[in-house]
């Protein structure tokens, strides 16, 4: 098959059960919100820093990729926010979802979003694992709702929400946040799920280039990333090549099945430098809060970089419903 041979499967009742989900994750949202007594993510609420990037198109890529932005080679301006994947602000030795964020400006095109098709911005949004347990949006919100829950009631609803496939997506998930994790800068994040990439469909991830050791010690506690991050980055530029992979049959490279891991080569298409910042400095944050008031979405795209699947459409309908409910900020133009 050729890489532009993918399909999608869309279920006739999609629309309506993506928005009743979209409600649940915002009660989850509102009842976070309330409880910290500010406006909060729905997830990736606990934020580590936000960070001023580059992102900088290779030249020489094959003809497939050469799509959008990454059309001819060029620097783009751009943000990155790296963040823990849950609901609440826990210590950092608790056991998460790790995340990377990338908001790059200045891309031309119109955008998928309705009301921002004019916004100047794409998004890139990645995790530390490149499969995830959950087959259907259902199961995972399912599970997003148990265990926001009564701590006590977590497991019962658990089983309620997931049925007989508890016993595969359970022992997956405890080894997927069990993985001990000491820095974000040598760590390879992961998009998980496909976006078109032209008429291509690829997934893509952010692979660590020499990253820096930090200057100084680091607490172990619970604010132990924020910390790490600041001790690289105040004294060495941080850089991720940003590669795709391409869909090649839909046994090998599924669209529509999160849980299986895709086999195809990765081709580097940019790289995303990070240059010396000092987090820490009322500049810097200044940055991070001005970073943490911006929503991110994968969504946040034009029509060739179309999120792909059933979780990425779910995505559409609860990010809209999260960054609504947080009140996020406008989309961000270049600066000079």
């Amino acid at each position: 098959m050729a890489i532009t041979d993918w399909s999608e499967q869309v279920a006739p009742d999609e629309a309506q059960r993506f928005e009743a989900l979209a409600a649940q994750l915002r009660a989850v949202q509102q009842g976070k919100s309330r409880a910290r007594g500010a406006l909060s993510r729905a997830l990736h609420a606990k934020p580590h820093v936000g960070l001023s990037a580059s992102l900088r198109v290779r030249d020489g890529l094959p003809d497939w990729a050469k799509v959008g932005l990454f059309s001819t080679p060029g620097t783009f301006q751009a943000w990155v926010r790296l963040s823990n994947g849950g609901t609440g602000h826990h210590s950092d030795n608790v056991p998460d979802v790790r995340g990377l964020a990338l908001k790059v400006t200045g891309v031309p095109g119109r955008k998928l979003i309705p009301g921002m098709e004019d916004a100047p911005t794409q998004d890139f949004l990645a995790i530390l694992s490149d499969t995830m347990p959950f087959k259907t949006p259902e199961a995972f919100i399912g599970v997003v709702r148990a265990a926001n829950g009564p701590k006590l009631l977590a497991l019962p609803r658990i089983l309620s929400a997931l049925g007989v496939s508890a016993f595969s997506i359970l022992p997956q998930m405890r080894k997927d946040l069990s993985a001990r994790v000491e820095s974000y800068v040598d760590r390879t994040f992961f998009s998980v799920l496909p976006i078109r990439w032209g008429t291509a469909a690829v997934k893509y991830s952010f692979l660590p280039v020499d990253p820096p050791s930090p200057v100084g010690p680091i607490s172990s506690g619970g604010a132990r990333f924020s910390e790490d991050l600041a001790a690289r980055v105040s004294h060495a530029p941080l850089t991720w090549t940003l590669r795709v992979q391409p869909f090649v049959s839909e046994r090998e490279t599924p669209i529509e099945d999160p849980t299986v891991r895709w086999t195809s080569p990765w081709t580097p298409v940019a790289d995303v430098v990070i240059p010396v910042q000092d987090p820490r400095s009322a500049e810097g944050q200044a940055l991070s809060a001005r970073v943490e008031s911006f929503s991110f979405d994968p969504w946040h795209a034009p029509v060739e970089f179309r999120p792909l699947g059933a979780m990425m459409r779910a995505r559409s309908a609860a990010y809209r419903e999260s960054t609504l409910a947080r009140g996020a900020a406008s989309e961000p133009g270049p600066t000079r």
